[in-house]
């Protein structure tokens, strides 16, 4: 982040451009390779729009193109990264660090005045009234411990969420990357949640649980349960992304073919996806071909074995 503290008045007009902005700087960078400094410097130039009626402390570190709306609140430790949006009455305290291109909607709060840290990756949204990076509910809990919180890389937190810091100096609550925190949800100190996962309407996370699959899950599959087990294809999930009738119904059928077959004990695994490669119909079906082979690469030496079949004691 290239970061420096500021405060500056820009037209309200120009706020929703800040992110395309940014967006476009990336993209022009991606596109051009290197030398085109000169060229995207005329971004770095985006002044920064701070609402008179809102706190920020002299020592605050604010980014480019940063807009803040009316009584928000920066503590002195926040650091703010480039095209940021603070929306009215929302809050950054303690040492706390913001992204770039991240959104915070009314009434969140990030940070608290604790030792330790919060440290917020880019283009993560905090959602309305959401509590983020605040002191755990932990009864051994020891004022004055460092405690940690770190979220990565775009993150959707919807609104009344909270999630807390360690509770302690040598552990940290950890948020991986693309998830989706829905309305209400709790993950409490200490925890470790990967990416790509969503988190339902009021899910609370006790403290020091960790959130992730112990095997692989092939391409294109469902799975449920503790331990996850396979559950079958995703179909929604491909119908969203686009694929054909005649590309799930080839799925499906290959699907059967390796894990439900009418008599599982004729042959391993592996026979069945030989079997599936070789049948004229499914052969030459390039996401039936995708999918066997990420299950092979399930049983690859530097993996974990793929994820136990659901429907085993059924087939």
């Amino acid at each position: 982040m290239a970061l420096r503290a500021a405060r500056a008045i820009a037209p309200l007009t120009r706020l929703s451009l800040i992110r395309s902005h940014h967006s476009t700087q990336r993209r022009l960078i991606g596109a051009l390779g290197e030398g085109v400094e000169e060229a995207a410097s005329m971004f770095d130039s985006k002044p920064n729009f701070i609402h008179p009626t809102s706190l920020v402390h002299p020592n605050a570190v604010i980014g480019q193109g940063v807009s803040v709306g009316p009584f928000c609140t920066i503590g002195s430790a926040t650091k703010v990264g480039d095209f940021c949006q603070l929306h009215p009455a929302s809050h950054i305290f303690g040492n706390t660090e913001l992204g770039d291109g991240c959104i915070v909607l009314t009434g969140a709060i990030v940070g608290a005045e604790l030792p330790g840290r919060t440290v917020i990756g880019c283009n993560n949204i905090i959602g309305h009234h959401a509590v983020i990076g605040v002191k755990c509910q932990d009864m051994k809990y020891k004022d004055g411990d460092d405690c940690f919180l770190y979220i990565g890389n775009n993150n959707d937190v919807r609104e009344y969420s909270s999630i807390h810091r360690s509770s302690k100096s040598s552990d940290k609550t950890v948020i991986g990357d693309n998830n989706l925190i829905m309305g209400s949800c709790h993950i409490a100190h200490d925890c470790k949640v990967g990416n790509n996962n969503i988190f339902a309407n009021s899910t609370l996370v006790a403290g020091h649980v960790e959130v992730e699959v112990a095997q692989d899950v092939p391409r294109y599959m469902l799975v449920a349960g503790n331990r996850a087990e396979l559950r079958g294809l995703n179909l929604e999930g491909l119908r969203r992304h686009g694929f054909t009738g005649l590309e799930i119904e080839c799925l499906r059928r290959a699907y059967r073919k390796i894990f439900m077959p009418t008599d599982a004990n004729s042959c391993s695994i592996i026979d069945r996806l030989d079997k599936v490669q070789d049948n004229e119909e499914l052969a030459h079906v390039a996401v039936v071909s995708s999918m066997v082979q990420s299950i092979r690469d399930c049983f690859g030496q530097s993996r974990r074995g793929i994820c136990r079949n659901g429907f085993a004691k059924e087939a």
